[in-house]
């Protein structure tokens, strides 16, 4: 694919999940900067009218609002029959959605597990399929599939997590080669630790390590819709981050795990 203006997403209509907060409010603001109609999905409804009306406001966009909770089984076909039915085109799906949970995977309750693997995984792979299909009809649309550093390797005590991430980072490459010749983009953001909250929501405290090589989330999304325009497969977003995502291929796996058991618990 042939790089694109960041213009010539202008007047199409963007679905970003998991807007209420971190990362998606940067898509959010970088996109409608553009003048790109967006649709916000994530549980809090009130976080996001907030979003939406600054947005109106400052960008003289449409913006609109889908209260949901992703990870409950069958999301993606509800929230698809709601734009459906509003008649919204989604010409860029931006599938943010997802959290992690930290400790071993046998001291953390399944039903938690289950709730993360069912966000991060299902409702993502559900959403992608719904909005390409018709992404792969019409012949164009872009789609931006959030991954992470840690899906290039395991991780002791974020043992799940890693390893969702590692199934979306599989699916976007693959999906960006499927697509192509359908006149779709799909690429894979790979962000490292990323001031977003996700420490909180996890069930962690940030090592000192950490946040010595956390990024902030503007330059992280920008990266990543960056990449979307230039038809990229996939990005690492930060220089420290590309660096330790290629160190990968020349370390034992092994000593993988226990230098990133030690930079997440130290």
């Amino acid at each position: 694919m042939s790089k694109q203006p960041m213009n010539s997403f202008a007047g199409k209509w963007a679905l970003i999940t998991g807007a209420s907060s971190g990362l998606g409010l940067e898509f959010a603001d970088l996109l409608a900067a553009h003048k790109v109609n967006l649709v916000l999905a994530a549980r809090r409804q009130e976080s996001m009218e907030k979003l939406a009306s600054d947005l109106r406001r400052k960008y003289g966009v449409d913006v609109l609002v889908e209260p949901i909770d992703l990870a409950s089984p069958g999301a993606a076909s509800r929230l698809k029959c709601s734009l459906d039915a509003r008649s919204v085109t989604v010409d860029i799906l931006l599938n943010n959605a997802g959290y992690g949970l930290h400790g071993d995977l046998f001291e953390t309750p399944i039903e938690r597990t289950a709730n993360m693997i069912q966000l991060n995984i299902t409702t993502l792979t559900e959403l992608t399929y719904l909005f390409g299909r018709d992404m792969a009809k019409r012949r164009s649309g872009h789609m931006l599939l959030v991954a992470s550093l840690v899906a290039f390797q395991a991780i002791p005590s974020y043992a799940a997590y890693a390893a969702t991430k590692s199934y979306v980072l599989a699916l976007g490459e693959a999906l960006h080669d499927e697509l192509r010749p359908h006149g779709v983009v799909v690429t894979s953001l790979c962000p490292g630790h990323t001031a977003t909250g996700f420490d909180e929501a996890a069930g962690a405290t940030t090592s000192a390590m950490l946040r010595l090589l956390t990024m902030k989330p503007r330059p992280v999304a920008a990266s990543g819709i960056r990449a979307l325009l230039q038809g990229k497969a996939m990005v690492v977003a930060g220089l420290s981050n590309k660096i330790a995502a290629f160190s990968n291929r020349l370390t034992p796996r092994s000593m993988q795990r226990a230098t990133l058991k030690r930079i997440v618990d130290a």
